[in-house]
């Protein structure tokens, strides 16, 4: 059997499938749309000035209905706490900025779909996403039973997703057995798969979730290693995660391929808050971010098989998709 070869061309010659506006039209892939973002929320009591931008309860209903009005489908939602102990049981509080938040915004868009961030770096005292011994080495036990019951709180404000984040295994699977056994069997788990990385310096200072005792990289994945990267995500998904939260975004776009070729478990890549101030500098004349960059760094993760890029910019890039 022959095997018919296109003859070379000669320099200068078009390419029929580029030259003409028509049919590079009609080859074109799906298009980025605001539906393939989700809008971070930084969620603080009091709106004063903080390294990344923040909103407050009353600031989240007319944020989340441009969300909805621009097409955006998802936030994802962190919030501080002003108080903070050794146990953490400040999170589970019902009345937590959290759970204010949550219910802020269900009740201004119920069709948005609510994620949270299940972790405790926001209310102990001593910012470690895990709850310490009296020798001051991670209670692995009392992590999950809070965080657990973290996820519960978060369910009945009116999340839809859970994000256990503390990188702890057992996180996934106590929160997934949490809300079965408390009849919110149709909210889904979420964790957070992380490397380590200086792109989270932001958020913490921002949110006030910076270790006092350095850098928290206990649980986190060196980004050397690949391999642990995907056998965690792989372990989660065994505990019961209904998706998989890769961060940081920008460092994790292999890990991203190869996930979709092991698992059916939609993936979504966080654009953490190091990417936002670098991939959409901010014009101190007028104030805005150029987000040029961030749509086409979000159509690649598209591309390589995101669900949805969680970013803080889906709102200036939805108004320019728009």
């Amino acid at each position: 059997m022959s095997v018919t070869t296109h003859s070379p061309r000669t320099a200068g010659a078009h390419s029929p499938l580029r030259s003409r506006p028509a049919v590079r039209a009609l080859l074109e892939g799906p298009a980025l749309t605001p539906a393939d973002l989700s809008m971070v929320l930084l969620v603080t009591e009091d709106q004063v000035a903080r390294p990344m931008p923040t909103v407050t309860v009353n600031d989240i209903p007319a944020v989340v209905r441009e969300c909805a009005a621009l097409g955006i489908r998802s936030v994802k939602v962190f919030a501080e706490s002003s108080k903070r102990d050794a146990t953490g049981e400040l999170s589970v509080d019902p009345g937590s900025l959290m759970a204010r938040a949550i219910r802020a915004v269900k009740d201004t868009e119920p069709a948005i779909a609510v994620m949270t961030e299940t972790c405790l770096c926001s209310y102990t005292d001593n910012g470690h996403c895990y709850i310490t011994d009296h020798h001051a080495r991670p209670n692995l036990a009392a992590t999950i039973d809070v965080t657990s019951r973290q996820a519960v709180a978060h369910a009945e404000a009116g999340a839809d997703i859970v994000g256990p984040a503390s990188m702890v295994l057992g996180t996934t699977r106590g929160a997934r057995d949490a809300l079965d056994q408390s009849g919110h069997g149709a909210v889904s788990v979420m964790p957070h798969v992380i490397f380590w990385s200086s792109l989270y310096d932001g958020f913490r200072r921002t949110m006030g979730a910076s270790p006092k005792a350095g850098v928290n990289r206990e649980f986190q994945i060196n980004p050397t290693r690949p391999d642990q990267f995907i056998d965690t995500a792989m372990r989660m998904v065994a505990d019961g995660a209904d998706m998989l939260l890769l961060e940081p975004g920008l460092f994790t776009g292999d890990m991203l391929r190869d996930l979709k070729d092991r698992t059916l478990a939609p993936l979504f890549p966080f654009s953490v808050s190091g990417e936002y101030t670098t991939l959409a500098p901010l014009d101190p004349g007028t104030g805005e971010r150029d987000v040029r960059t961030l749509v086409e760094y979000c159509t690649t993760l598209r591309r390589a098989g995101a669900a949805a890029t969680v970013t803080y910019g889906a709102v200036e890039i939805a108004r320019q998709l728009s």
